[in-house]
């Protein structure tokens, strides 16, 4: 049978692939770049493209073109789902995070350890320039008119991104705070209090575990699956248990396993907690940070009883520096409100006005679409050199959205000893034994591929894969690095 040209030019890149010309998160080259470079018709390259996808090469992304895949075959198996000791425990475990994270200030380290994406992923010049505008004709009332629950025009935008996702909010039931981590904590206030058991997943965020041993309530840790989030069988056992005044949870590209739950996963999780009159801190961060073609509904989607306190903040996604976030509490709403006011009074103004100037000019879903592209390449080429230089029998997850992988390794391998020799050599992880109230994973790490992919991420990566299949205090392997 004859070969077409279109299939000859599919093989012709899959052999590139096959090669290694071609690697993991690489953008092919554009139709029309391809017509004049190959001498053919745009319906050759676009079937070309197809066939590469119908073969599980590349992936398309929606207004971006098409990347190389990891090859399946070629990456580790996910993890399983987490097994926690399910009692109900106080914490002491703020210490050994700020130890740990402080490493990552250091701009000369590797931030694999990072809880944020690289600055220069963020329109920075044109928030600049809507802050020098707000500034330029700054009102003095705005001072007053910000104070709790926040900058009108902001909670509008912010009540329109909700309406446009089919989530009714109005600017009435929207709190601005001093980003993210503010609202959870008043949401925690405002539900619980000391001495209270509260539900979260396992692993889960550290600045959960430290949110609770601030105010002394005690965590109870969930089974939660590295793709599909929170066991929701689970959680009714441990509700009835320990009956818990609230749950922290992340539906959305959890921090550190980049979780995501389904729709049916999350009308199931706020009936269940209805049920029980419980109250739901949905921590929704990255909810912006999708790779398919629509962002998935949060679980707030589905709540009808104001149960639900929605966190969300701008700086995982367009304004890290800004410090701006905000809460859609429910129920809770006034009592939120009421708690800002009488602890910050009010997120910083300038950064409140420049953000509305931003988001009514339009170009915030342009600036998604460059960030969800860029960071799902990142991603193709982290699992990709995961599956290249960590030792057999190392397991990693394959996030919808985000900017974390999260990888356990084989023992030996030690995270907390892992990270203070990486950190010998300019490379910083996240070890896992921080995301648990126990102390669980010790052979868990936290990876951020939210920075541009380069040879120092690359070197880093190698580096820190020949760490991990090194036994503790052993010499290294001939030819290893470092």
């Amino acid at each position: 049978m004859a070969v077409t040209r279109y299939q000859a030019l599919a093989d012709d890149i899959a052999r590139a692939i096959r090669e290694g010309l071609l690697q993991a998160g690489d953008k092919l080259p554009s139709v029309r770049d391809t017509c004049a470079t190959r001498g053919v018709s745009p319906s050759t390259v676009f079937q070309a493209y197809y066939l590469l996808e119908a073969r599980g090469l590349v992936q398309a992304r929606p207004r971006s073109g098409y990347y190389v895949r990891a090859l399946p075959a070629s990456l580790p198996p996910e993890p399983d789902t987490s097994q926690p000791r399910g009692d109900s425990r106080p914490l002491a475990i703020s210490e050994r995070i700020f130890d740990i994270l402080g490493s990552v200030r250091d701009r000369k380290v590797v931030p694999l350890g990072s809880a944020f994406p690289s600055a220069s992923l963020f329109p920075l010049e044109q928030l600049g320039q809507a802050m020098a505008g707000y500034l330029r004709h700054l009102d003095p009332h705005d001072t007053v008119e910000s104070l709790s629950p926040g900058y009108p025009r902001l909670r509008r935008q912010i009540a329109l991104r909700y309406r446009a996702a089919g989530v009714p909010v109005t600017p009435d039931d929207v709190v601005i705070t001093t980003g993210a981590l503010e609202a959870l904590n008043l949401c925690l206030h405002v539900t619980t209090r000391p001495g209270d058991a509260v539900i979260v997943e396992s692993p889960t965020f550290y600045g959960a575990l430290q949110a609770l041993e601030q105010r002394g309530l005690k965590a109870v840790e969930v089974p939660t699956h590295p793709r599909q989030g929170i066991d929701l069988q689970a959680l009714e056992a441990a509700i009835r248990r320990h009956s818990p005044k609230a749950c922290w949870l992340m539906t959305q590209f959890q921090n550190p396993l980049g979780s995501l739950m389904s729709q049916t996963g999350k009308r199931d999780l706020v009936a269940l907690l209805r049920r029980h009159q419980i109250p739901l801190i949905e921590d929704d961060v990255y909810g912006e940070l999708y790779f398919g073609d629509s962002r998935p509904l949060p679980a707030k989607a589905y709540d009808t009883d104001g149960l639900v306190l929605h966190c969300a903040s701008f700086s995982k996604c367009l304004a890290p520096g800004f410090r701006i976030g905000w809460a859609v509490a429910g129920r809770y709403a006034r009592a939120v409100q009421r708690l800002k006011l009488a602890t910050t009074l009010s997120a910083s103004v300038p950064a409140q006005g420049s953000l509305a100037g931003y988001l009514e000019r339009g170009g915030y879903d342009r600036h998604l679409r460059r960030l969800r592209a860029t960071l799902a390449a990142q991603q193709e080429r982290m699992l990709d050199a995961v599956a290249r230089y960590f030792p057999p029998g190392t397991r990693v997850t394959r996030p919808q959205g985000g900017f974390f992988v999260w990888l356990e390794m084989p023992a030996p391998a030690d995270a907390l000893d892992l990270h203070r020799r990486a950190l010998a050599r300019g490379i910083s992880v996240a070890p896992g034994p921080i995301f648990s109230a126990g102390g669980q994973f010790a052979h868990a790490l936290r990876l951020n591929y939210g920075h541009p992919w380069d040879d120092r991420m690359e070197d880093a990566m190698r580096e820190l894969g020949a760490l991990a299949g090194r036994r503790r205090g052993a010499a290294p392997r001939a030819g290893a690095s470092g």
